[in-house]
């Protein structure tokens, strides 16, 4: 199974757009999250050669405009009635939009397999700036073990994992990557959490995003080979 980074921050290639967001495209058919502008979501689609019209499934981490902001746009491209799987605490608004642009809202409140080895792990609770941000992450299985995808983790990164280790007691954590949502956090909260990484014995990591330069740098340092640099136009093999 392949993990390809559709939007983030960098990219391996001048002609692809970057900017605050993220999205990535899980086997083939189930993209995670949709960046912040859904020109540069699709022009990034064509120039990885990934027609918008096969993808069958979109899971929305959490309901912010970098992480929606592709979908209204990859909707109007994409297979009418594309499930979008997105929180039951997602406004009602979002799920109107999502019919509206041609799309069919699923809400995914609990955790639930949405294809062949792939899994949502359904709302998770989380706050942003004292008010509630229900989040949920991507579970995808293979023979390595599970590999998890995060938006934000803004219920707590540890505490996603945490959730997920709940269900997969007997499977090991292959990869983590995504947002961490670390930007603001100190040394002393960075290293510990890396530990706690480690701990866990995740194997992999690719922290991106709202993890921030300073999270991306102490994972780097304590995984080496294993700390992979998630950029637009990477292809990952899970």
């Amino acid at each position: 199974m392949k993990i390809q980074v559709i939007f983030d921050k960098a990219a391996v290639d001048r002609k692809m757009k970057t900017g605050w967001g993220f999205s990535v495209l899980v086997d083939d058919k189930i993209l995670f999250d949709t960046g912040e502008k859904g020109e540069w979501l699709i022009g990034n689609l064509k120039q990885m050669n990934i027609a918008a019209g096969k993808i069958e499934g979109v899971v929305i981490s959490h309901n912010h405009w970098d992480h929606t902001g592709g979908l209204w746009s990859l909707l109007k491209t994409a297979k009418k009635n594309l499930p979008v799987y997105g929180c039951p605490g997602f406004p009602e608004e979002f799920r109107k939009s999502v019919s509206a642009s041609g799309g069919m809202p699923v809400k995914s409140g609990k955790f639930a397999e949405i294809s062949k080895n792939i899994r949502v792990t359904g709302e998770i609770s989380g706050n942003y700036k004292g008010d509630p941000m229900p989040e949920q992450a991507l579970v995808a299985k293979t023979e390595n073990g599970i590999s998890v995808i995060t938006g934000c983790a803004h219920p707590g990164i540890l505490k996603m994992l945490d959730e997920i280790k709940k269900k997969f007691k007997e499977e090991r954590l292959f990869l983590v990557m995504g947002g961490f949502h670390l930007l603001d956090e100190d040394k002393r909260i960075l290293d510990f959490i890396v530990s706690e990484f480690k701990n866990m014995g995740v194997e992999k990591v690719g922290p991106t995003h709202c993890s921030g330069p300073k999270a991306e740098a102490a994972f780097a340092e304590e995984y080496g080979e294993n700390f992979i640099a998630v950029k637009a136009g990477v292809t990952i093999q899970i």
